[in-house]
């Protein structure tokens, strides 16, 4: 019996480490490691001992023999990626790798005085570089997040209808109460703190906020009501306090979401997933009820190039196959998305979509109202967004191959269907803003850096998306956030982090005097025992509070003291 490794995959290889036979990869050191969909566990070298099972922080990995419903094909899959390749090297005992000589680089000399970090964000890519400095050195770690409440987007991008995917974030929350680490949430660098008092007060400063800005289509319409982007809808449904329980109107029978990514497909499941079974999640309330009375039938994922070049993951795709009472269509007018389903390779995400449906699909009919469905249609895109006081249809391409060329193929876009929709989503990915006192790359959209050292700012540091751009799901942050930590320690060790010339105490009144919805650890908790005491009188595993006076009242109405 074997272990395999299912949809909720985070790729952030903690199983890689406790495996004793090297079964699982791609690793940290391979050249595929963040390219591939998830991790996969070889079924030949497997010894059933259960450490990556246990280790998991998604709660992942399962026996075999165990799976059922959608996951058993993991056990297929996870097989599939060990076809073709060598033989791993054999390790020198069955239980354990080979030792070398000892390192810690990652360690600071036994005299060197605590470091004062201070992470700004409190997402994964945030808290990976928390854990870092915690486990490694004798760091003082200040946390600090311009919203009231920690998660990042653990909290507020994962899809409800994965808990197990946002249970890295109970991984993350045991560091909130570490008696090296203080919490200052609801704190904006820029509106109450600048970059240099934060400076001033820390030996040295690490951004973790990500890419909270959408991209846009540019095309007629977009300006529409009724067009938004994928964040809006994502924040939405995830109760997030900046996004209005009024900000997504479902009075439409069909839907359009341009991309075909991970987000584009959770935002698709969503809106026509039976209520009846997110209830059962974490879902906004405000979400919750608009669900319940929503006319959405139909959700059309346009995607620009074909199926063999869809963005999506192999797990979120079947995820699809599988949704109860939900259809699967793959519009095929184009002769060039079946031709390339039928020629996919086994293994490739074009082979998923072999067995599900394809007709050309007429977009003159009204969807059926007794039937929900999700179309994918592939070398497609929006060219206008149509309607008087919002949007009512999306126009968009049909492409065609002309005559070839000595460089390749010739696209021709010829004008395609106008596709009726009551609401537009923008899911073709996110895009980092400007901070205060950061210099910033307009064309990438991230933070010029080296190794994560600010370029031109001693003692700045970044990581995450804002570093690297919006790639990677939750593990992709922990190999960011160790070469930014390794940075960090290197300048440490080389004298060149300026000297804060302020004190935790400065600090700390500091933000109590500019923060009025200052939250802190106790606070934290506070917020956690509301929501989940909420949940229980709901049958949920909880009930976020959706608005920054609710969250701030349930951390001050649960032991509020003034942390030292």
């Amino acid at each position: 019996m074997t272990y395999a490794i299912t949809q909720t995959c985070c790729n952030d290889a903690t199983c890689i480490a406790v495996c004793p036979v090297n079964c699982i990869h791609p690793t940290p050191d391979e050249p595929d490691f963040g390219t591939t969909d998830m991790l996969y566990i070889d079924p030949k070298s497997c010894i059933d001992c259960g450490a990556c099972a246990d280790a998991c922080p998604v709660d992942a990995i399962f026996p075999a023999d165990r799976l059922t419903g959608r996951l058993r094909e993991y056990e297929a899959i996870n097989a599939a990626y060990y076809a073709d390749r060598a033989p791993e090297p054999a390790l020198a005992s069955p239980m354990f790798h080979p030792w070398g000589e000892p390192a810690f680089s990652r360690s600071l000399p036994a005299d060197f005085a605590p470091l004062r970090i201070a992470v700004v964000g409190t997402g994964p890519a945030g808290m990976y570089a928390a854990e870092d400095l915690l486990l490694h050195t004798n760091a003082e770690v200040t946390l600090i997040d311009r919203l009231p409440v920690a998660g990042g987007l653990v909290r507020y991008g994962v899809a409800p209808d994965h808990p197990a995917t946002k249970g890295a974030g109970e991984t993350f929350a045991r560091f909130h109460a570490h008696p090296r680490v203080r919490l200052r949430l609801g704190v904006e660098v820029g509106r109450d703190v600048t970059p240099e008092e934060l400076a001033a007060h820390h030996d040295a400063v690490i951004y973790a906020v990500g890419a909270p800005a959408d991209r846009r289509l540019g095309i007629p319409g977009e300006e529409l009501p009724g067009s938004v982007p994928a964040t809006t809808v994502v924040s939405w449904y995830n109760a997030h306090p900046e996004t209005g329980a009024d900000a997504v109107d479902l009075s439409a029978g069909r839907v359009v979401v341009v991309g075909n990514g991970n987000v584009a497909l959770d935002v698709a499941r969503i809106l026509v997933t039976d209520p009846d079974t997110l209830a059962a999640t974490d879902i906004a309330d405000h979400a919750l009820a608009a669900l319940r009375g929503a006319r959405v039938r139909e959700v059309v994922l346009l995607g620009r190039r074909g199926p063999e070049h869809a963005a999506y993951t192999a797990s979120e795709l079947l995820a699809l196959k599988h949704l109860p009472g939900v259809d699967l269509v793959v519009d095929d007018r184009d002769p060039r998305t079946g031709e390339a389903i039928d020629a996919a390779a086994p293994g490739d995400k074009a082979a998923l979509l072999r067995d599900v449906t394809r007709e050309p699909v007429d977009w003159t009919a009204d969807p059926a109202r007794d039937r929900r469905r999700i179309v994918l249609r592939f070398h497609s895109a929006p060219v206008e967004a149509r309607g008087t006081e919002r949007v009512e249809a999306v126009r968009v391409t049909e492409g065609r191959s002309a005559a070839g060329t000595e460089n390749g193929p010739e696209n021709v876009v010829e004008s395609g269907p106008e596709i009726a929709a009551g609401l537009l989503v923008r899911a073709i990915g996110y895009r980092g803003v400007r901070l205060t006192g950061l210099p910033f790359d307009e064309a990438t959209g991230t933070v010029p850096h080296e190794g994560g050292r600010v370029k031109g700012l001693p003692g700045g540091y970044v990581v995450g998306w804002v570093k690297r751009g919006p790639s990677g799901g939750i593990g992709a942050n922990r190999a960011c956030a160790e070469e930014t930590v390794g940075t960090l320690l290197a300048d440490a060790v080389a004298g060149t982090l300026p000297p804060p010339t302020g004190t935790p105490q400065a600090f700390q009144k500091l933000v109590r005097r500019r923060s009025r919805g200052l939250v802190d650890a106790r606070g934290l908790a506070a917020i956690d025992r509301a929501e989940r005491a909420r949940g229980r009188d709901a049958g949920r595993p909880r009930v976020k509070l959706a608005t920054v006076p609710e969250l701030v009242a349930a951390a001050r109405g649960g032991r509020w003291f003034r942390q030292a």
